[in-house]
């Protein structure tokens, strides 16, 4: 493999440098004009659309719509759910002046859309038969942000938001938990291959307004929790505070029960976290722009690379020529290397002698020579194994620095370097009072054989208990 440590910092020295160093040179993003506002180049971009493609086929599968609501929200709307507005409260953008004069409302531009599709859901909702409404946007989305951090934390970011409307408690909590399982766990794992703990949120960390929070927790390689995604039941309160309501098959009127359930660009930041190393980044290839690039050392190779990246598309494989041979060819490989594509295909007059390429397998560091009449063969195989490599690497980091605590001082311990697992009666709020103090948190719950909870005080539940971003 090519050395690149030079211009990027070093993982075990400087995590948070090495984070924003792949990110300026694999040219994901960059700082917008304003402060904690994010530009997403084009390829960072391209990693989001093959991960929304997923996404979206997956929410699409469990019966929701897509559908776009407004940008701009009253002020109003967001009073009308007292707890919902105190959570958001810190983190509101509001638009008092528009067309050179003050507004007579303001506009809060949205931080999410419970309350602006709550007033449509009660429109549009009359009776039983139109339950259930399943609901489904992808836009963007303003919190402010006093620490911003690119893919992570940032005031403006982008993300799909589902909003569903049922008839039951029941009904509500079993689609707002396959979301959670059937949709977010399982792009987490097979499409971007990071290993996740799936639990419910404390009390104080569940989401403004909900009575459950459902929760994906990933651990990055130094050790901290990044939250990927989350499902909230949001009971009966969004359902009074916007009169969401039904005429039940007996003519009743009855009030809907509602859920909310969010991913953004933020699962990029994971990406980037979970698989990247020294070298720069390394993308799953079922996310991968480009799955393989062929280089072509020397003009008289340039042609045979083009012919090579045409067969491995024509197998369904997303490949690219680099032909630009008035170029080091070393600048080229760092470059390729730092962006983490999968694979590298060169191919110089030498190799075409002898009837082979050099294969670099970028997701684990080597390199080989393959038989022209066997590459594409070949390669469409080792994209499937490095995808499993990757989530079977992230696993087992995972797996080994987790550790069975009893106290909160061991917790906080033990959160130093990875993520303490204890029961939640040992900690308690009292105990989460003094976790936070040292900067850690409960990331979530679960039952003792990974089941999700189903109330607050279920007894002998487990805490996984990390420091987060």
């Amino acid at each position: 493999m090519t050395a690149t440590r030079s211009v990027l910092a070093a993982q075990a020295t400087d995590f948070p440098r090495w984070f924003q160093d792949v990110i300026a040179k694999a040219e994901l993003a960059e700082n917008g004009p304003v402060r904690g506002t994010m530009v997403v180049r084009p390829y960072g971009y391209a990693i989001w659309e093959l991960l929304q493609e997923a996404m979206n086929r997956r929410i699409k599968a469990t019966g929701a719509v897509n559908a776009y609501f407004p940008l701009l929200i009253p002020e109003s709307y967001l009073q009308r759910e007292a707890e919902h507005v105190e959570g958001f409260s810190p983190e509101l953008a509001v638009v008092t002046h528009a067309g050179g004069k003050e507004l007579e409302e303001p506009a809060v531009i949205r931080p999410t859309s419970e309350t602006v599709i709550g007033e449509y859901m009660a429109k549009w909702i009359q009776s039983y038969r139109d339950l259930p409404l399943l609901l489904n946007q992808w836009a963007n989305v303003v919190r402010w942000e006093l620490r911003p951090r690119l893919f992570l934390r940032t005031t403006e970011f982008l993300w799909q938001e589902g909003h569903t409307a049922h008839a039951s408690a029941a009904d509500a909590r079993a689609y707002a938990t396959r979301i959670l399982t059937d949709v977010y766990r399982d792009v987490m794992v097979n499409v971007l291959a990071i290993p996740v703990v799936a639990g419910r949120k404390t009390r104080r960390e569940r989401f403004a307004g909900a009575v459950n929070t459902m929760t994906l927790e990933a651990m990055m390689r130094d050790g901290k929790a990044l939250q990927m995604g989350t499902s909230h039941e949001l009971g009966q309160n969004f359902a009074r505070a916007f009169d969401i309501g039904y005429l039940s098959r007996d003519g009743q009127r009855e009030l809907a029960w509602t859920t909310s359930w969010g991913s953004s660009t933020r699962m990029v930041g994971g990406l980037i976290m979970v698989h990247g190393d020294d070298n720069g980044l390394r993308v799953p290839p079922a996310v991968a722009p480009v799955q393989v690039v062929v280089l072509a050392v020397k003009d008289e190779a340039v042609a045979a690379a083009r012919t090579i990246a045409d067969e491995l598309t024509a197998a369904g494989v997303r490949a690219s020529v680099d032909d630009r041979t008035d170029q080091p060819f070393g600048r080229r490989a760092v470059n390729w290397e730092l962006k983490g594509v999968p694979f590298r295909v060169e191919v110089g007059p030498r190799d075409l002698a002898a009837g082979v390429a050099t294969v670099v397998r970028r997701l684990r560091s080597t390199k080989s020579a393959v038989a022209l009449t066997e590459l594409t063969p070949t390669v469409v195989a080792a994209l499937e194994a490095d995808q499993a490599h990757l989530l079977a690497e992230a696993t087992e980091r995972q797996r080994s620095r987790i550790t069975e605590v009893a106290t909160v001082d061991e917790a906080i311990e033990a959160a130093a370097t990875g993520w303490a697992r204890m029961p939640y009666d040992a900690i308690g709020e009292e105990g989460e009072d003094r976790l936070g103090e040292s900067g850690v948190t409960v990331r979530c719950l679960q039952r003792q054989d990974g089941s999700l909870p189903v109330e607050d005080n279920e007894p002998d539940l487990t805490a996984y208990v990390a420091r987060s971003y």
